[in-house]
């Protein structure tokens, strides 16, 4: 097995976390990107069984079959989605794009997503604008309406809206608190309002 899927790499410490477990284990990397890793050889049973041991210790997991990889993917859209600019045409809503993508039916996609998360696709991408907003709002150099604008809200007011719901906070409440509000990407528990990982 020279690709592996790898559940719950948020973000880009994820990336090295993974890197240096990998390499501890005297395996080398071709690529290495969020929810993947590329080997430059193959593994062995054995080497896969102290890998996913050694993953599992710091959070996380190797993935098998198909419905968990569904799952990944659809985490991955939307982080890339919304952390690395990756868009989808504006034609298309999100639901369809997931769809697209994961080549799947989304009301068998959302279903799916559900069960195996405890949160509906919907939820976690609440959760994942309001994160954004966040850091938006703690680098302070965009204004409310252009955050609102690059994260497709219709308007500020929705944003704002959807901003208190989740956090309690007002976004101008939450800006003068600064970095002191802001949960690290991988340890946002998309199961509740609660942090934790993923």
């Amino acid at each position: 097995m020279k690709k592996l899927l790898i559940k719950n790499m948020v973000c880009d410490r994820c990336i090295t976390v993974v890197r240096q477990q990998i390499e501890a284990l005297g395996h080398q990397i071709s690529q290495v990107e969020l929810g993947q890793v590329e080997l430059a050889r193959p593994l062995n049973a054995s080497s896969l069984k102290d890998l996913e041991s050694a993953l599992l210790g710091h959070g996380f997991e190797l993935l098998k079959g198909t419905d968990a990889i569904a799952v990944e993917k659809v985490k991955k859209l939307i982080l890339d989605h919304l952390y690395r600019h990756v868009q989808k045409p504006n034609s298309m809503n999100f639901s369809d794009y997931l769809a697209q993508e994961t080549t799947m039916n989304y009301f068998a996609l959302s279903k799916l997503f559900s069960s195996t998360e405890g949160i509906t696709i919907e939820k976690y991408l609440i959760l994942q604008k309001i994160e954004r907003v966040k850091e938006l709002l703690v680098y302070n150099q965009k204004s409310l309406s252009e955050i609102a604008f690059e994260l497709e809200y219709s308007s500020v007011a929705h944003l704002s809206r959807q901003f208190k719901s989740v956090t309690g906070l007002t976004p101008s409440s939450f800006r003068k608190l600064g970095i002191e509000g802001r949960k690290s990407l991988d340890k946002i528990n998309h199961k509740s309002n609660e942090h934790g990982r993923p």
